[in-house]
C-alpha cells in the first residue's frame, strides 16, 4: 500500500492508496485544494469542516450534472435527440450554481 501526501487549505494529509494510484490520488487531492481555495476566496476562512463541506457539495452537485449529461448522452445514443446546449441555458446554470454557492456561504456565515 502506498502514501501519498495531499495538501489541502495549506495543511498536509497522509492518504494511503493502493500502489499505482499516487498520481491519480495526487491530481485528485490538486482539484479539492483548488475547490477550496476559491471557497476561501469568496467566503474567507470558515474553518476547514465547514471548507471541506462546501467544497464535498459543490464537487457533489458536479458529479450529478455530468451523471445527468451522460444520460441524456445515453438516451441519444439509443435512438433519442440529445437536446443543445446553447450560451443562454448554459449562463443560466451557471448563474444558478453561482446562487447556490452564495447561499450555502451565507448559510455557513450565520451559524
Amino acid at each position: 500500500m502506498a502514501k501519498v501526501s495531499v495538501t489541502i487549505n495549506s495543511r498536509k494529509y497522509q492518504i494511503a492508496c493502493d500502489d499505482g494510484q499516487e498520481a491519480h490520488l495526487t491530481r485528485l487531492g490538486a482539484y479539492v485544494d483548488k475547490r477550496v481555495s476559491q471557497l476561501v476566496a469568496a467566503v474567507g476562512q470558515v474553518g476547514d469542516s465547514r471548507l471541506l463541506v462546501m467544497a464535498s457539495l459543490l464537487v457533489a452537485d458536479e458529479l450529478s450534472d455530468t451523471y445527468s449529461e451522460l444520460d441524456v448522452l445515453r438516451d441519444s445514443d439509443a435512438g433519442g435527440t440529445a437536446p443543445m446546449e446553447d450560451d443562454k441555458t448554459l449562463n443560466e446554470r451557471i448563474k444558478n450554481l453561482a446562487l447556490r454557492i452564495e447561499d450555502i456561504a451565507k448559510d455557513l456565515e450565520q451559524s
